[in-house]
């Protein structure tokens, strides 16, 4: 009898029939359903009954959905972030769970970079004001000239801070796990409490993971804790920040801006306000874009369904 996988990773579904040798060599039968961004609680429910394993991306793979799975044994996720499934009724029901860590850190750095040196070099103020017909030069400091917050400083605040090092930026951190004495030698990022960090630096930068701790992490108090002048960039999980009290800061010129590549609810719904915001810039979760790194993901993704699977390699 073969093993049935669902295949709900939306990069991954475009390339599922480059691994069909592989997935017929491992009597592996796929199951693609159609899938905007993810698949929510109820839609999962309509699909898990008979599947052995699944690829995922940020599918909400509950208790309720595990408990209707009887005989899935493994979720591989193609990536790294796993907040969206139940973890602990995964270990109860013996469901293993994998993914590729530190798959994206490169290519999430340079986004990250990408929206600081925008903001600070006032780079969306000029083109609004050439399209406008105004030929008015704006004072911008340069990047070595500011402080950058990183909350989180894991792989992707850590890819960031070496980044912000060659700019000469003052580096702040937060993180309930100091990043290694190694790393801080060669780089050497000022470690303080989340509301220092909010309150000194010009921009901050959102690396770390989603948890019962970090949910809401910049909500109405931590963004009137920071300078009216400074501005979020967020490019890891969409409810670190609370949105609509961030849509009430950036009208009431709380903050300066914000840049966001993930969103509370996703895909962002057309009328969110933040659409309409000229200080805010948005991208749709594509902050990992890097064709070199996809490759090695979806190997790995599935080399780690197989090897939990059917007890192999891909």
């Amino acid at each position: 009898m073969p093993y049935r996988v669902l295949i709900s990773a939306p990069y991954f579904q475009p390339i599922v029939d480059r691994f069909e040798e592989t997935f017929r060599q491992h009597e592996i039968e796929t199951v693609v359903p159609e899938v905007r961004e993810r698949l929510s609680e109820t839609e999962l429910l309509g699909l898990v009954g008979g599947i052995d394993g699944a690829i995922c991306g940020d599918d909400a793979f509950t208790a309720r959905v595990l408990a209707e799975a009887p005989r899935l044994r493994v979720i591989s996720k193609w990536g790294t972030g796993i907040d969206s499934i139940d973890q602990e009724a995964c270990a109860k029901r013996n469901v293993v769970v994998c993914n590729t860590p530190d798959a994206f850190s490169q290519s999430v750095a340079d986004t990250t970079m990408g929206y600081t040196l925008f903001f600070v070099r006032g780079l969306h103020r000029l083109s609004e004001d050439m399209r406008a017909g105004r030929w008015e030069k704006q004072a911008a400091p340069s990047l070595g000239e500011c402080v950058v917050g990183l909350i989180g400083v894991g792989n992707v605040g850590r890819a960031v801070a070496q980044r912000l090092m060659v700019f000469g930026s003052r580096v702040l951190g937060c993180d309930p796990v100091p990043p290694p004495p190694a790393f801080l030698e060669q780089c050497p990022v000022e470690m303080v409490d989340t509301q220092t960090l909010l309150a000194e630096s010009d921009v901050v930068s959102l690396h770390c993971d989603l948890n019962p701790t970090s949910f809401h992490i910049i909500d109405g108090e931590a963004l009137v804790n920071m300078r009216s002048t400074a501005f979020l960039i967020n490019t890891a999980r969409g409810p670190l920040i609370d949105e609509p009290a961030l849509v009430v800061a950036l009208q009431e010129s709380g903050v300066a801006g914000a840049a966001m590549d993930v969103f509370e609810d996703e895909p962002l719904a057309e009328e969110s306000p933040l659409r309409s915001m000229p200080n805010v810039f948005l991208s749709p979760h594509n902050a990992n874009s890097s064709p070199r790194a996809w490759e090695r993901v979806h190997q790995s993704t599935v080399d780690n369904l197989i090897r939990h699977l059917c007890g192999q390699e891909g």
